[in-house]
């Protein structure tokens, strides 16, 4: 034995030889196949996690991956579809669309979604031509409208606008795959058309590399342009009306074909721009727009309604003829003034010049529009049978155009008035009962009676086509089936209508009230383009169209004692009511008439003196083609 020292203690020596002679079944449990299975229990749990996390990215997300693994290389590109085009009746546009661009660029890496700034279109077209945008950036493509004919056309072409945030969460538009962005017609042929004049936009896939740089195209989806629509309007007339129309003042103009009830032009004073609606306004400026107290986008031709004046006279005539109330050889003499207890109820003309106009027929009282006579044919017609044929013509009701904002007015009769003031404190006010003398407001147009500048056209032309009720429309009819399909036959009698004619033929006659249409001639050349000299007088002849017409003057309790101008005539008149004297020019136009003109000025006269000269230049528009 070696011995170590002092240094090194023997009880060290016995221990390590104590611990080197322990049993086997005295180990801890991790020693020896303690170990190995713990080991292969961790190696199991680790393989558990890998396959659950593969199971997890393959099935379970893995469609959700594969999507953002393909966004981050592909992306789509909106190819927007330009709207239809509307059309005038001779195939001239309305409207035009103009490309917009915007160049759409990412926000900054720190940023979600993209930017989006508008370009010029020298600029867009510079930049698609070029084609070297910066990574992540290209040029987008969309279409604005402008509206060629402005106010002229406003109300019945109308305009579009972008969708709100709320009409697009609405089921209406989801099911129609709007999106945000998109316009719609909001009034007029944009709106009642919106569906087909709406294009569908395409999609192009293109793949971008890791910095958004467009790499090659994949794919293209064609976007589908909107249909074009021929609608009725004719936009040189529809201009001409708008420039006749006085400036500063309120009203309407309704011109239309009496066969078909086609709206040629349509204009409601004051007016607005639809470009404003599609080039952009100020918050500031929709706010003076809508609280503007003339109410410049409420369209008077089919939603105002007023007192017709002396132009009713034309359905008392009717009524009094169908009904065998009056005859042509019925008469009235006139005296100035009807007097009923303490009520008088005067002529015009002995009110404003104190003279009469002694005996009276219906032909006569159409010619001088007088008042005593027609007093007295409501009188004998009755106010309920009035009222029938009233509503006969369209009064009262909607006559159904396409147009929203149509208003029906109001055909009162007896038992209307006692629906009316039903209230005890009405019926103290106002008496409930009918009297003779509401009958002769309603006999000239007057009273309670209120009709739109439409229904007075409708009824217009009721007379002009021979007794047909054709329905406004602002669609373009091409075919005799649907002119037919738009008309109903009233079934009046043939002498009813020819008296009627002849006393609205002499009211646009020497010696009638329609005085700016006496001798109504328009300048026609004579031989070929190259061979007329505009300096020349005698390279144009006077043309004379005779015109059939009825004037009114409405009172509508104005505390300036102002009166609305009507006035409502067609043009030409059949052969057989032109007088001989036109007929020995041998230089006039006749024939089935071709347009009708409806003409209301609020507050401003006299329809002769105001209204009339308007209906005269857009009749000189027309037939001096």
């Amino acid at each position: 034995m070696v011995k170590l020292g002092s240094a090194f203690s023997d009880n060290l020596v016995s221990s390590h030889k104590v611990r080197s002679k322990q049993k086997p079944d005295e180990l801890p449990w991790w020693a020896g196949a303690g170990r190995a299975l713990m080991f292969a229990t961790v190696l199991c749990v680790g393989f558990f996690v890998l396959i659950w996390r593969l199971f997890d990215l393959t099935l379970v997300h893995g469609r959700e991956y594969r999507q953002l693994s393909d966004n981050n290389r592909t992306r789509d590109v909106v190819r927007h579809a330009p709207r239809g085009i509307l059309l005038d009746r001779t195939g001239k546009p309305l409207v035009r669309n103009i490309p917009q661009y915007r160049l759409i660029k990412p926000c900054g890496a720190e940023s979600i979604g993209e930017c989006v700034s508008f370009l010029t279109q020298d600029e867009g077209d510079r930049l698609m031509r070029s084609g070297g945008l910066p990574a992540g950036q290209f040029v987008e493509v969309d279409y604005v409208r402008r509206y060629l004919y402005g106010e002229a056309t406003a109300h019945v072409v109308g305009y579009t606008g972008e969708l709100s945030q709320e009409e697009l969460s609405s089921d209406y538009y989801k099911s129609r795959n709007y999106g945000l962005g998109d316009r719609v017609g909001r009034m007029g042929a944009e709106e009642v058309y919106n569906e087909r004049l709406r294009g569908r936009d395409g999609k192009e896939l293109v793949e971008i590399d890791s910095t958004g740089k467009i790499l090659r195209t994949l794919g293209r989806q064609e976007e589908l342009a909107g249909e074009n629509i021929s609608l009725a309007l004719d936009g040189a007339l529809a201009k001409a009306a708008a420039d006749a129309f006085p400036p500063g003042h309120k009203g309407a103009i309704i011109v239309t074909k009496p066969s078909s009830g086609e709206v040629l032009a349509m204009y409601s004073s004051p007016g607005f721009s639809p470009d404003a609606f599609t080039v952009g306004m100020s918050q500031a400026e929709y706010a003076a727009l809508i609280s503007n107290p003339d109410l410049p986008m409420f369209n008077r031709a089919i939603g105002g309604s007023y007192p017709p004046g002396s132009t009713f006279k034309i359905v008392t005539s009717l009524a009094g003829l169908e009904e065998g109330a009056i005859t042509k050889s019925t008469t009235v003499e006139d005296n100035g003034v009807i007097t009923i207890g303490p009520f008088t109820f005067p002529n015009w003309y002995f009110l404003q010049y104190g003279k009469t106009e002694g005996i009276v027929n219906v032909v006569k009282a159409l010619q001088r529009s007088n008042d005593i006579f027609f007093y007295k044919a409501g009188e004998w017609i009755g106010v309920t049978k009035l009222a029938q044929w009233a509503r006969k013509v369209g009064i009262g009701a909607p006559l159904g155009i396409e147009l929203s904002g149509e208003a029906g007015g109001l055909m009162p009769d007896p038992a209307w008035k006692k629906i009316r003031f039903a209230t005890e404190a009405d019926k103290i006010a106002r008496n409930d009962e009918w009297y003779l003398g509401d009958t002769y407001h309603i006999s000239i147009g007057q009273g309670y009676l209120l009709t739109t500048p439409l229904a007075v056209n409708t009824w217009t032309n009721i007379i002009a086509n021979g007794g047909k009720l054709c329905r406004p429309t602002i669609r373009k009819i091409t075919s005799l089936r649907e002119e037919r399909e738009q008309c109903k036959d009233l079934g009046l009698k043939k002498e009813s209508i020819n008296i009627i004619m002849e006393g609205m033929e002499k009211a646009c006659a020497t010696g009638g009230t329609g005085w700016p249409l006496f001798n109504f001639a328009v300048s026609k050349a004579t031989g070929t383009p190259a061979d007329v000299q505009e300096s020349s007088p005698s390279a144009a002849v006077k043309v004379q169209i005779p015109v059939a017409c009825k004037t009114g003057t409405a009172e509508f309790g104005d505390p300036k004692n102002r009166t609305h101008a009507w006035f409502t005539a067609f043009a030409p008149i059949p052969e057989q009511y032109i007088p001989d004297d036109i007929k020995a020019t041998e230089n006039y136009i006749d024939g089935n008439p071709e347009i009708s003109v409806t003409v209301l000025v609020e507050g401003a006269g006299e329809g002769s003196n105001v209204a009339a000269p308007i209906a005269k230049k857009i009749f000189e528009e027309w037939f001096s083609r």
